[in-house]
């Protein structure tokens, strides 16, 4: 008979003299965390909203056709301010939220190692190497979803708000105006190569999306790993999501290209609920990640400072090297909000946490057990 977690749980604590772990509960989001990740949203939309009427000259460069695209990102911008508060509520992350950004604009810190900062941005937001360590193929997937989301959401955002037009002197081309909040950045012409890239830059992020995420499609249906954890709305949804907005973009150009605009309209209303539901539905799927991935750059500078003054922690059984001595006090203080009582499993290597678990759970589990 297979003993309960919360006796293995209890037994480990007692390997280190620390009393037993509180049982679970059932308790959920406190009332507080949803009210203040409410009203962060409601703010955080207002602003938007704002944003978006005088950044477009009070809606003169507005353009009422992309309405449905605007009045998604003021949804996106709710649900990433609300679930952004609710998970920097939680003891862990808050610990390590203020930690990441007290280490972010820390002037020490900058003299100690004033290219760190712009090396992580660059490798660990830019290029994200550490995926590259897991596997190449997935590297490139990755870097090939994140340039192509970005180039797109440089591009869509600011024309769904109004505040990037392209005019026109003779209301048809080929000489064009961008104007960023009604000033004049560059004049182009339609007809070169420069033109070309300016319209057809939605196209080539969605030629960089497809591809990756085919990738991670085809992986999550064949490899057992990704099968054996992966959930439909959470890991799925989203990159069919991706696809299908990149395919009926590149539908939308297919169209106006070589069938005369043949179809366009029933292309045009297929993409836009598709961008619309992608955008309501990122806050609350996997690429949440890419709003909290930022605040893991202060962690990782927080941690390289550590290892550039040598307080480096070693494990209370076998002396091999931890972490670095903030890293694994910002651990216990972590376990301490929490109320786990038994911080003090955070002086040990993840291989004598086994070892201690099993022996513990041998002596006042299985007594007697041979």
């Amino acid at each position: 008979m297979t003993e309960p977690p919360e006796a293995a749980a209890a037994a480990a604590a007692a390997a280190t003299g620390a009393p037993a772990p509180p049982a679970a509960g059932g308790a959920g989001v406190p009332l507080s965390v949803t009210f203040r990740a409410t009203v962060a949203g409601v703010v955080v939309s207002v602003l938007l909203i704002l944003a978006i009427v005088f950044g477009s000259r009070l809606l003169e460069n507005f353009d009422s056709a992309l309405l449905p695209y605007a009045v998604a990102t003021v949804f996106l911008a709710f649900g990433v301010a609300y679930r952004y508060t609710v998970w920097i509520s939680a003891p862990g992350a808050r610990r390590l939220f203020r930690q990441g950004w007290r280490a972010f604009f820390s002037v020490a810190n900058f003299r100690k190692a004033p290219t760190a900062l712009p090396k992580m941005i660059a490798t660990y937001l830019g290029f994200q190497k550490f995926l590259g360590a897991r596997s190449h193929a997935r590297w490139a997937a990755h870097q090939l979803i994140f340039w192509g989301c970005v180039l797109a959401s440089l591009i869509t955002f600011p024309l769904t708000w109004g505040w990037f037009t392209f005019t026109s002197g003779s209301g048809s081309g080929p000489g064009y105006e961008m104007r960023i909040w009604g000033f004049k950045i560059i004049g182009f012409d339609s007809l070169n190569v420069l033109g070309w890239l300016m319209f057809h830059g939605l196209d080539i992020a969605a030629v960089l999306v497809i591809p990756g995420a085919c990738y991670f499609l085809w992986r999550r249906m064949k490899d057992r790993g990704a099968i054996t954890g992966q959930r439909f709305a959470y890991d799925l949804v989203p990159l069919i999501a991706l696809i299908v907005v990149s395919v009926t973009g590149l539908l939308l150009t297919f169209s106006s290209i070589f069938l005369h605009g043949g179809g366009y309209e029933f292309l045009a209303i297929l993409h836009m609920v598709s961008v619309v539901f992608t955008l309501i539905y990122l806050p609350f799927g996997k690429f949440f990640h890419i709003v909290q991935r930022p605040a893991a750059v202060g962690m990782q500078l927080f941690k390289y400072t550590g290892l550039q003054d040598q307080e480096i922690f070693s494990c209370r059984r076998c002396e091999e090297p931890i972490d670095t001595g903030p890293y694994v006090e910002n651990l216990r203080g972590t376990m301490r909000d929490l109320s786990l009582d038994f911080d003090e499993w955070a002086e040990y290597c993840p291989r004598c946490k086994r070892v201690l678990r099993g022996s513990a759970y041998l002596s006042h589990v299985k007594k007697g057990f041979k």
